[in-house]
């Protein structure tokens, strides 16, 4: 009989160790390195070996290989779409994480339910009565889903065998157990594995396998961090439970961009896309309200215009407050600086509050204007007109600088009847003859001039 190998890997990282010790030196977590059997009883494959001559593989010229485009698979959800780039890619392997009850279920469930090829909705988690109620309040007419209950890889394969499906969802990776290794389902070694034989079966087949990933404390996806290397997508499913919208996007995509977002509203039938989330980003009250500006950003290739809220008020403390809410509180210091020194504000003994409406989290640098417009905005209790919007960065001269794609911003902002919008005097515009009115400055003065005289 074999003897029996055995070694230690980190829960929290996947760092192989030769023996135990209390912390992990990768990633510096204490009681998180656990012992493994590694070893396999067969070798590794999503079927079973066949008899015959195996295929070798020889090396070509890059004018040798053939170059045909596959067409991609519509998954039916254009934010999803969006965000893949186009569709799903035939043999792909997508990961999809999120935290607890963010909804990354029903969202794959949804998907699954409504394509028109077969798909194989394997679930480790809920039994097929959960599934079949989930549904039902989903989208109760589907054909073409078949719901599997299992955890055991090899049993996956059979069915998949016999079923042949187009699509395979598993739900979630982490309860999935093969019997080549002997270690716990959850575990470094089974994650690895059982993500092994999908890619195999992905690659061999041309079928997309799309993985559900749960997510540690900290926000990183849990298991190895080889697993993020090994899939081609990994996508992250962000929100806030206590509310509705949520947000998809690439954190890693070999077939298109990392830029791009998707907007989803979690309703009691499932999750509904949203088609224009400048209509949820900005606050339609009627009241005229100091601190408040509305800004034109990016998320990849789609405009977004985004509310900005600022509070300024007396520290009563003796260390005056700095928080902000999906901006980098850093940058809000600099640009709180920018304004103490180049435009002449006294803010350094004042507590200074921002928050980005919806929920999101903005790194696009042409927010600073707005940021800015807000704060003086609430400093000097003067509300800036609704029908303005900002689209320009700051530098640390105190000059507006110009930011890309200016007109792709001014064109959002005339479509959602904006009457003005302000950006750098540097800015090159293709054409001069807009039917918003096109604010062009060079200084933060200016700004301060043109919005409170």
């Amino acid at each position: 009989m074999a003897k029996t190998k055995t070694t230690f890997f980190c829960q929290n990282c996947g760092a192989q160790f030769a023996k135990w010790q209390g912390q992990c030196t990768s990633c510096k977590e204490w009681n998180t390195i656990a012992e493994e059997i590694i070893q396999k009883a067969e070798p590794t494959s999503w079927k079973k070996e066949e008899s015959g001559p195996k295929r070798i593989s020889r090396p070509l010229r890059i004018a040798e290989i053939s170059a045909n485009e596959e067409s991609r698979i519509d998954t039916k959800s254009q934010e999803l779409n969006r965000v893949l780039g186009g569709g799903l890619v035939p043999g792909s392997l997508t990961l999809l994480g999120g935290e607890p009850g963010i909804g990354k279920s029903t969202l794959m469930l949804q998907i699954a339910l409504s394509l028109p090829y077969k798909t194989l909705y394997v679930s480790g988690e809920e039994s097929a009565q959960q599934i079949k109620m989930r549904a039902e309040r989903i989208h109760p007419d589907s054909k073409n889903c078949y719901i599997l209950t299992e955890t055991k890889t090899q049993n996956i394969f059979r069915q998949i065998a016999d079923i042949e499906p187009d699509i395979v969802v598993i739900d979630s990776i982490q309860t999935l157990q093969t019997d080549y290794i002997e270690s716990s389902a959850g575990s470094i070694s089974q994650i690895r594995e059982c993500t092994t034989e999908l890619i195999k079966y992905a690659k061999e087949t041309a079928t997309p396998v799309i993985l559900i990933g749960h997510i540690t404390k900290d926000g990183n996806l849990a298991g190895p961090k080889v697993l993020e290397h090994m899939v081609d997508t990994v996508l992250q499913f962000e929100g806030d439970r206590n509310h509705v919208y949520r947000i998809l996007r690439a954190h890693k995509n070999r077939f298109g961009s990392t830029n791009e977002l998707g907007i989803y509203e979690m309703q009691g039938s499932g999750l509904r896309e949203v088609s224009n989330p400048s209509e949820i980003l900005i606050s339609r009250n009627e009241e005229h309200l100091s601190g408040t500006a509305v800004a034109a950003t990016l998320e990849g290739l789609r405009p977004l215009m985004i509310e900005v809220q600022a509070l300024v008020s007396s520290a009563v403390y003796g260390v005056p407050q700095r928080s902000a809410t999906g901006f980098n509180v850093k940058r809000l210091n600099m640009l709180l600086a920018v304004l103490e020194k180049r435009a002449g504000f006294k803010l350094g003994a004042k507590d200074v509050f921002l928050n980005i409406t919806g929920g999101i989290t903005v790194d696009d640098p042409a927010i600073d204007l707005a940021v800015v417009a807000s704060v003086l905005s609430s400093n000097v209790d003067i509300a800036i007109d609704k029908s303005i919007c900002f689209a320009a960065e700051i530098g640390l001269a105190g000059e507006v600088r110009p930011v890309t794609r200016v007109e792709q911003r001014i064109l959002e902002a005339e479509k959602l009847g904006f009457g003005s919008i302000v950006i750098s005097k540097y800015c090159k515009l293709p054409k001069q003859n807009y039917s918003i009115n096109v604010i062009r400055v060079a200084k933060v003065k200016d700004v301060v001039h043109h919005l409170f005289g």
